[in-house]
This record gives C-alpha cells, structure tokens and sequence, in this order.
C-alpha cells in the first residue's frame, strides 16, 4: 500500500487562499473573466513552487515569500512625481486606476472596465503549470490601464504607467498596442510606501515596423515583495528595447516573456540590478525566435552587496522556421561583498541550422589596481568606488541615446550608490 504525505500549507499559500474565497465573487468581471480566476485559484491551491521546480530553482518561492499581508481596502496612495519631468502619467493608486485624460489620438480604458466586459479575458490565466506570477495576478487583479498607440503615431512625451502602492496586497495589469509605424516611450514605475505584496502583468503588443522603448523601474520599499511579467509580441521589422531596473523589494522575481514573430523585428534587453541588505532579486526571460532574420541582444549588469543574492535566468529558443536569426546574450556582475552572491543560467535551444547565437557570464570584484590609480589623485576610496561602479553600470545605461531617460535613471544610481556604496 502506498502512503502519501500530504504537505503542510505554508502561512503564504493558507493566506492566498483565504483571500480568494473572500474576495473571488466580488472582483470585477464576465463569465469568462470569472472562469479564468478560478482556473488560476486551483492552480494556486497546488502550492507556491519551490526549488524542486526548475523554472524556480534559484526562486524558492515558497520559502522566500514567508507571509502574505491582507488586503487592506483603507490604504490611499498618491500619486508620484515622473520619471522624466513632463512625462503623461497614468496612475494606479493601491491597485484602482485615477481617472486621466488619454494623449490626444489616443484610446486609454481602465483594465476593471475591461474585464466586466470580458475583452480581457483572453489576456488572462497562467501560461503554463509553474506560472506562478500570472496565476497569482490572474486571481486577484482588479484594475490597471489598456492603451492603444494608433498606427503611425509618434509619442514625443513619455507615458509613465505609475503603480503606487500603499500596503497590503496590490494587483494590477497593464496592456498596452503599439500600431504599425508607431514610436513610443513607456516607463512603467513600481513604487510603494509600505510593505507589501506587489504583483504586476503587462501585456505589449509591437505592430509591424513600430519602434518601442518600454522601461521597467522597480523601486518598492525594502520589505515589499513584488513578482512582475511582461509578456510581448514582436511584429514584421518591429523594434522593441525593454529596460528594466530593480532596486528595492526584499524579493523581487521580474518574468519577461517575449516572442518575435515578425521577420526582420528585433528585440534589446537591458537591465540593471542593484542590490543590497538581505534582498532577492530574479529575472527570469524567455525569447522565442519564431520567424526567419529576428534578432535579440540581453545585457544585463548587477551591482551586489551586503548579503543579497541575485538571478538571472535567460532561455533563448530559435525555432526551426527561424533561420539567419542572431542573438546575443551576457550577464556580468559586480560583487561588493564576499556575503553577496549572484547565479547566472544561460539557455540556448536551436533549432535552425543557420545562426549566429552566443552567450556568456562573468562575475568580478572592484579592480584593485583602479581603486588605487583613483585614490593616488586625491579622490576618497567611497567616491573612488562610486565612480567605477557607476562605469560598470552606466554602460548599458547610455546605450538607450535617449537623454533625459538616461540622466533619470543615472540619478537614480547615484542615489543607490550614496546609500549602499
């Protein structure tokens, strides 16, 4: 006779799952929106996944996401300044969508109006068994924005999707269609004022010959906890850069999720982790090459001190149709501190006999040699440090040729490194 054991609920998973029965039936949505929490609620009943499961092996979830806060129906947060001064900011305030004025041309609806007409329902639900992040987003989520950037539009002023939470539990989605032509700028802000749990899904579709850049700044405080997605489509000779920058959040698992299906698109990761205290921080990206001359380059630089550890998971999959594809990818790493650590896992699956595709990591410590060539002409040894941690990281920083972008988030650098340098 074969025993089983049944495993114990950990405090997290008892909480999610209290929260769902409480709040299921009275979140906004059809039928099918309906059907779709549900099928995410079972999903979330089998138990948050731990390090057993290879797409969270580094992201032992179940142990890191210890407690889960209630939701907290009397928490206001207000809204920040931008990122970029003149910016359009749309703003989700504690998870409800402020009522704001679309760009002009432009067509902006509230995601909760969305899923009571069941237009959002196809956007929901995790993408496979281990999708914790959607499950969890799908179950709860209640507001956020949908925009549509028409055909041939230039957005010159940023639109900054700004998720400002203030306690408790917050859940919200992004969607965002980019027409044919079309060139943008949309950064999308994490921000909060108290600890919480944080999640956050984007949904981007890039039309044909669009040019995208979409920034991702997570700034949560230190003892948030925020599990973010992006999942994209690629169009014919489309180009996407997507930013991310992770710096607060005790744990932060950021999926981004991407797929080129139009021949000639291209798509540019750039990330920047910094990390410090006790935090963890996961990125997690899957690339599918899905037609024929795509190409894609990942370059991300982490900056690690005190004790926190980082990961960055990167699968690139060429399908067999996608011949003359060229990808590239590198994670390179700065360790501040002999506590701190950081994993890179690198992935290639190719099926194509005709690409170019590589990649490498690389983990090091402050130059010595370039420590003290800066100390022998009268800079002290933190501005010393500062000034080759900031070469380390503003490299893929200036990459983006966008020059208010890059003076905001080499502001923000500075800023991290005066604290934790």
């Amino acid at each position: 006779m074969n025993v089983q054991t049944q495993i114990k609920r950990t405090a997290a998973e008892d909480a999610l799952i209290e929260a769902f029965a409480e709040r299921g039936t009275s979140l906004p949505g059809s039928a099918s929106v309906a059907e779709k929490r549900n099928q995410a609620a079972r999903l979330l009943e089998q138990g948050l996944p731990s390090r057993k499961v290879e797409a969270w092996h580094y992201t032992d979830l179940r142990r890191l996401l210890s407690s889960v806060p209630a939701f907290d129906p009397t928490a206001t947060a207000s809204q920040k300044e931008p990122l970029i001064a003149g910016s359009t900011v749309l703003p989700v305030l504690n998870g409800v969508a402020g009522a704001v004025k679309a760009p002009e041309g432009f067509a902006l609806s509230s995601v909760a109006d969305k899923l009571a007409d069941g237009s959002l329902a196809p956007l929901l639900g995790p993408v496979d068994k281990d999708d914790t992040v959607s499950a969890i987003n799908s179950a709860f989520a209640a507001d956020g924005f949908a925009l549509d950037i028409p055909a041939g539009a230039r957005l010159d002023i940023p639109v900054e999707l700004q998720n400002v939470q203030a306690g408790g539990q917050v859940h919200t989605r992004f969607a965002a269609r980019v027409g044919e032509g079309a060139n943008a700028t949309v950064i999308e802000r994490q921000m909060g004022d108290a600890d919480a749990l944080v999640s956050s899904v984007s949904h981007l579709e890039v039309g044909d010959g669009a040019d995208v850049l979409w920034l991702i700044v997570q700034d949560q405080p230190e003892g948030a906890s925020h599990l973010g997605q992006i999942n994209v489509r690629i169009g014919k000779n489309a180009k996407l850069t997507l930013f991310v920058m992770n710096i607060g959040a005790k744990l932060t698992r950021q999926e981004v999720r991407v797929v080129a299906e139009g021949e000639g698109s291209e798509f540019r990761l750039r990330g920047v982790n910094l990390l410090s205290g006790q935090t963890h921080c996961d990125v997690t990206m899957i690339l599918d090459h899905a037609a024929p001359a795509t190409a894609s380059t990942e370059i991300l630089r982490n900056v690690v001190t005190d004790k926190a550890e980082g990961v960055f998971q990167g699968q690139i999959r060429v399908a067999r149709d996608a011949q003359k594809t060229d990808a590239k990818m590198s994670c390179n790493t700065l360790l501040l501190s002999d506590e701190g650590s950081f994993s890179a896992k690198p992935e290639l699956e190719i099926f194509a006999d005709d690409v170019a595709c590589g990649h490498g990591a690389t983990v090091t410590e402050i130059e010595q040699d370039h420590l003290f060539y800066l100390m022998a002409r009268g800079i002290d040894e933190k501005t010393a440090r500062g000034l080759l941690v900031k070469a380390f990281v503003a490299e893929v920083i200036e990459e983006l040729e966008n020059e208010a972008v890059v003076e905001a988030l080499e502001a923000r650098l500075d800023a991290w490194f005066a604290e934790h340098g």
